[in-house]
């Protein structure tokens, strides 16, 4: 028996994002990995649940997002549910930099966090642009076509991102250890700048594509 071809195509397209939830899964499970391991965190179990828990809460998130986008006629939460799970890889990619270089200079506070917290930002970043452009809302005209309006969104997102860093370790220390205390405020700041980037993202840099 033959299928029509609009839908055996949209198997694929769904086949397709769901492995690359779970491949995105798996990078985010190995950079937590590390993270955990810089703050001496450590728990039974941890490697099996981080390398195959998240995968799998990857893949059923990208699920729900197409579920609920038909159900309630919201393509945008399909999106959603993507770029959640970019959202979590670029989270990690930054935090796994920043602790590498906190651990380095021994720096967890202060405008010098600041400084350090820019590297990881970037380069989550640029990863962001790329997972965003070609899957989030596959944009797939040229590599820098809607990077001038990505860097503007991302430009105040690093703002957000940092300025909250600064004022979460430098003013609101609550007694807790401080490399702990440094990635509390940066999960804050995150979480910010991600509803940030979303709205960005969506209604200025990828416009003409959603």
């Amino acid at each position: 028996k033959k299928f029509p071809k609009k839908i055996t195509q949209g198997t694929m397209v769904q086949r397709k994002d769901y492995l690359i939830s779970a491949l995105i899964g798996i990078l985010t499970g190995i950079l937590a990995l590390r993270i955990f391991s810089f703050l001496k965190i450590n728990f039974e179990f941890q490697t099996y649940l981080l390398l195959f828990g998240i995968p799998v809460i990857f893949v059923l998130g990208v699920y729900l997002g197409k579920f609920l986008s038909q159900k309630l006629s919201a393509p945008f939460l399909e999106q959603f549910g993507k770029f959640t799970a970019v959202g979590f890889l670029n989270s990690l990619i930054d935090f796994s930099i920043l602790n590498s270089i906190s651990f380095v200079t021994g720096i967890t506070a202060g405008f010098s966090v600041g400084w350090i917290n820019i590297p990881g930002f970037l380069v989550a970043t640029t990863n962001s642009y790329l997972w965003n452009k070609y899957w989030v809302f596959a944009a797939h005209d040229g590599l820098l076509h809607d990077f001038p309006k990505f860097l503007a969104v991302t430009t105040v997102g690093i703002f957000i991102n940092s300025s909250m860093v600064i004022v979460f370790t430098t003013f609101l220390n609550f007694g807790i250890d401080p490399a702990i205390w440094l990635n509390i405020s940066k999960t804050a700041a995150t979480a910010t700048a991600l509803i940030w980037n979303f709205i960005g993202y969506k209604f200025v840099a990828f416009k003409n594509h959603v």
